[in-house]
């Protein structure tokens, strides 16, 4: 079974949703016979990447929310990653553009170890503080994932895998997908949003059934 995954780093919901995705794969009984695709999702592709600029105010800006409402919308997030076990810290978090991060995404996915990096780079957004767009934070988190130094300089300093970033956001928008994240299963059937480990679960077992 293939599974292929949208999704973007600055996403809380992408981050929430990993995490109950892998609760499902954990529990279905034939995780070794699915093969996981992440693929490049921009959510805001023009975003400047601001250091030193609180996301709560950014948003707050952009939405025309007040302060007050943005903290709400932040602290709900926050929760409900902690009930997954993760530790978002928006007080932290950097204002970034993201498609260096997906170019050295796919460079990752060249070594099958995108979802290592997929993890780091989220971990490092959400619970760090660090910004994903910087060279230094991106060189640190592409070593972290097993990717050689030649490999990453190739990802951040020449445009190799910028086709291969716009032929993933291409496909999104061929099928209509407008928010991340998003899952598609064996090209055939999709799943949007962070949904509860149970529907994960039983999408993968019917879907299971219908290879079988």
């Amino acid at each position: 079974m293939k599974i292929e995954i949208w999704s973007d780093f600055v996403c809380p919901f992408c981050y929430i949703g990993k995490r109950r995705f892998e609760k499902a794969l954990q529990s279905c009984g034939f995780m070794d016979e699915i093969e996981i695709e992440w693929k490049s999702f921009q959510l805001l592709p023009d975003q400047t990447t601001l250091p030193g600029v609180s996301v709560v105010e950014h948003l707050a800006q952009k939405k025309g929310w007040s302060p007050d409402y943005a903290r709400e919308m932040h602290d709900y997030v926050t929760n409900m990653s902690l009930i997954e076990g993760l530790h978002y810290d928006f007080d932290k978090a950097v204002v970034a553009n993201t498609l260096n991060a997906h170019r050295l995404l796919q460079a990752a996915k060249m070594r099958k170890s995108a979802d290592i990096l997929q993890e780091r780079l989220f971990q490092a957004y959400f619970c760090e503080g660090a910004n994903i767009d910087d060279p230094v934070v991106l060189r640190n988190l592409g070593k972290s994932a097993g990717l050689q130094e030649h490999e990453i300089e190739k990802a951040l300093q020449t445009q190799q895998y910028d086709e291969s970033v716009q032929s993933d956001l291409y496909e999104a928008r061929q099928i209509g997908l407008t928010g991340v994240p998003f899952f598609v299963f064996n090209n055939t059937y999709a799943i949007s949003g962070a949904q509860p480990v149970e529907v994960f679960l039983d999408t993968l077992r019917q879907q299971r059934q219908t290879i079988a």
